[in-house]
């Protein structure tokens, strides 16, 4: 069995690979771009039967120059959500998953493919609908636009296709992502150079350190994108994040206890650990006034109601996996 996964270098691209290979299927095309080349490290350890350049691979692909092809795991895009250059986004993220669907849809291949929670923007209602998409940038737009594509598609697709709109995931693989790297990671990183994890304080509303988020655990995000997989009469457009909101506190509090038990330390509460100034608080940016979210939280029916009952990680036990996994390195 042939399958592509394109993106296959970074943070899920590169989980899914090691998801198809644990099942067996060695048979991957990997596609991404290595102009940054430490990204090669994601790969290093993943079995793989070839590798392409994106800007060669969309061509080739629309020619069938890959034979048969069971499944496109589209996870290559622009994921940086600073990056204000439209152009570049709507290329990247828009013109290019177009390409790609108007070709598996000419060839009957299947498409699974990365959305984003950031299609929501402003809404404070995370549901799959249009009512409720407000993107606030222009790599929450091109991601939309690729899904308003998909909506059009679906009534006549000749192939599966299933886009999820990520929450915040989080896991191994995503170091060479910097700034956009997940909280977690952040965190991790803090912590073990200063002593200290810093996290926002009071807005919006919420208490120092509670804003919240839907965070998800790389290995959930691949199993669902592989319950899809096994599941080829399934398409839609899906939200993909636990379905639960939990705060930053949560996040900081799990690092450094992990942390701390690593130490021969024992495990301290939140308001312990602010007393001993292991979690601090700073004040919230100026900047990022009235530009944030302080509560995201995906509605997981739309997905139940395809069949997928995957049970989620909590973010204590998902990311105190992650810092064993970091420290292990």
């Amino acid at each position: 069995m042939r399958v592509i996964v394109t993106g296959a270098a970074g943070f899920i691209g590169s989980n899914l690979v090691k998801g198809l290979n644990a099942r067996g299927i060695t048979d991957v095309i990997a596609v991404d771009n290595l102009t940054q080349g430490d990204k090669f490290r994601n790969l290093v350890d993943l079995r793989i039967s070839d590798y392409f350049d994106k800007t060669v691979f969309f061509e080739q692909f629309a020619r069938g120059h890959f034979g048969k092809v069971e499944a496109v795991f589209h996870q290559g895009a622009c994921s940086d959500t600073m990056e204000h250059d439209g152009r570049y986004m709507l290329d990247n993220n828009y013109r290019a998953s177009k390409t790609l669907l108007d070709a598996a849809q000419a060839q009957g291949v299947r498409l699974l493919y990365a959305s984003s929670a950031a299609t929501y923007g402003a809404s404070s209602t995370f549901r799959e609908d249009p009512a409720f998409e407000q993107p606030l940038n222009v790599y929450g737009y091109s991601k939309l636009l690729f899904d308003q594509v998909v909506r059009r598609v679906l009534p006549h697709a000749t192939a599966q296709i299933a886009g999820f709109r990520y929450f915040n995931v989080y896991g191994p693989r995503e170091q060479h992502k910097g700034r956009m790297a997940s909280v977690a990671f952040h965190h991790v990183q803090q912590y073990r150079s200063t002593g200290q994890v810093k996290l926002f304080g009071e807005y919006g509303g919420y208490g120092p350190g509670q804003q919240e988020r839907d965070f998800v655990w790389i290995d959930d995000v691949v199993a669902v994108n592989l319950w899809f997989f096994d599941h080829p009469g399934k398409s839609g457009i899906f939200n993909l994040g636990s379905g639960r909101a939990q705060p930053f506190n949560d996040v900081a509090q799990t690092v450094v206890n992990t942390l701390r038990q690593q130490a021969g330390k024992p495990a301290l509460a939140l308001d312990d650990l602010v007393a001993v100034g292991e979690i601090a608080y700073i004040p919230f940016p100026d900047a990022l006034v009235g530009k944030y979210q302080c509560h995201t939280q995906a509605d997981l029916s739309h997905l139940r109601a395809a069949g997928c009952t995957h049970h989620f990680a909590t973010v204590e036990e998902g990311t105190a996996a992650y810092v064993r996994a970091l420290t292990a390195q």
